[in-house]
């Protein structure tokens, strides 16, 4: 699961934070052989034109191939770089997003007047959830996938009823 709880929240601890991130399938240490293993296989058809004027045609537009892929991935890879932190205490709960511009949101509520609402077909995405206290209802775990953010409804349930 993209989120992590620390500590757990059970009945006995009042004080946890929940970080939720989005997915990767491809991480930055995978990056790097995902785009040799690519220039590798792509370029192996070139072998058969070297020392031909057609390859020096070609090449321009395999490196296009392979900015263009560079650039496009590392694009995607910085939109997703989304960090979300509800913390609570005792009685008050604190929620951060940093944003991947660099600019962050924050909330805060008291921890007593919170409810979670799970809102199966009405919001952006399907099973969209918010947490309603104070004067504002904000969205946590957008970017997490429909069963994902069915489990982390349970879990904030169970966590802000303790």
């Amino acid at each position: 699961m993209p989120y992590e709880w620390s500590p757990e929240p059970t009945a006995q601890t009042h004080d946890w934070q929940l970080s939720l991130w989005p997915y990767r399938s491809l991480l930055r240490k995978d990056f790097v052989l995902f785009m040799g293993a690519t220039a590798a296989l792509v370029s192996l058809p070139l072998i058969t034109l070297l020392g031909t004027a057609i390859l020096w045609g070609l090449l321009p537009f395999f490196l296009l191939m392979i900015g263009g892929l560079w650039f496009a991935l590392d694009v995607s890879y910085k939109r997703g770089e989304v960090l979300e932190e509800l913390t609570v205490d005792e009685t008050k709960a604190h929620l951060t997003r940093h944003n991947p511009k660099g600019d962050t949101q924050e909330w805060e509520a008291n921890r007593y007047w919170i409810t979670v609402h799970l809102h199966p077909k009405g919001g952006p995405v399907e099973n969209y959830i918010t947490l309603r206290g104070g004067d504002r209802e904000v969205e946590i775990g957008a970017f997490l996938d429909a069963g994902e953010r069915l489990a982390l409804y349970d879990d904030l349930k169970r966590a802000l009823r303790g």
